[in-house]
């Protein structure tokens, strides 16, 4: 129990830059909200459930042109099925012993960001982790709705669009830091930011949505760099160092 709410808190230290970042953004999607004709309680209870900005953004624009329900469901499950990749990849990082019930909740707060800082953690990955950053990041992201739905359109135009992009802030804050001491990952991440580049200059992915795009790439470019540089589990790198028998091996740490 103790290590869970140190956990806990550990979560919520790491998620308070989500917070912050997702204030600034969701602001901004309080503020087109209100435009939308949406109520304060609207507002609020779509960002308490949904936790997607990509996926309440389109839901504005959907309804600023009266879309189907239909249309509504389908374009929210493209933009997000992405979540479902996210979700499989922490649910290796956990205990095989946690109930479907820990898998549940976390999946349930699996942003981008909550994703970026949970797969550069090391080691088996606590849910309480998970619970806190969730912790942080739903109250921030909130809150910031709330008060861009009170505030309308007072503040200027300049502003808006600042805040609007404050969540790509948040993306180099993510991949900065793991991608500086692995230079295999900053290739990645680099691969990764060019392959995105072409499928939106090239005209014969023009008809994929984002959502799907998003998908492929990381199905793709995740799946050769796991195929091509396998990444070790520990008991490997104990044999690797040790041997078989436990003898330490030449060359790694050992006498030459």
């Amino acid at each position: 129990m103790n290590d869970n709410i140190k956990q806990w808190k550990n979560g919520i230290k790491d998620g308070i830059p989500i917070c912050l970042g997702y204030f600034a953004v969701s602001f901004t999607f309080g503020i087109m909200a209100k435009n939308a004709g949406l109520t304060p309680f609207q507002a609020v209870f779509m960002s308490v459930t949904n936790l997607t900005s990509a996926g309440q953004f389109a839901a504005l624009g959907l309804m600023g042109v009266s879309s189907t329900y239909m249309e509504m469901a389908v374009t929210q499950f493209i933009l997000n099925l992405r979540y479902c990749l996210m979700s499989c990849s922490i649910s290796q990082k956990l205990d095989s012993k946690k109930s479907f019930l820990h898998r549940f909740l976390v999946a349930f707060g699996v942003t981008d960001e909550i994703f970026g800082v949970s797969v550069c953690k090391t080691g088996t990955l606590n849910p309480f982790y998970n619970y806190g950053l969730m912790s942080a990041a739903i109250p921030g992201w909130t809150l910031g709705t709330l008060l861009g739905v009170v505030s309308g359109s007072i503040l200027p135009e300049r502003i808006i669009s600042a805040l609007s992009i404050a969540i790509y802030g948040m993306f180099l804050a993510i991949i900065f830091p793991p991608a500086r001491g692995n230079k295999l990952l900053a290739c990645i991440i680099l691969l990764s930011m060019f392959m995105s580049l072409l499928f939106t200059k090239i005209s014969a992915f023009a008809h994929i949505s984002g959502g799907f795009k998003i998908i492929i790439l990381t199905v793709l470019i995740a799946g050769v760099s796991a195929l091509l540089f396998p990444i070790k589990d520990e008991a490997e790198e104990e044999n690797a160092d040790f041997g078989d028998c436990g003898t330490p091996v030449l060359g790694k740490g050992g006498a030459e």
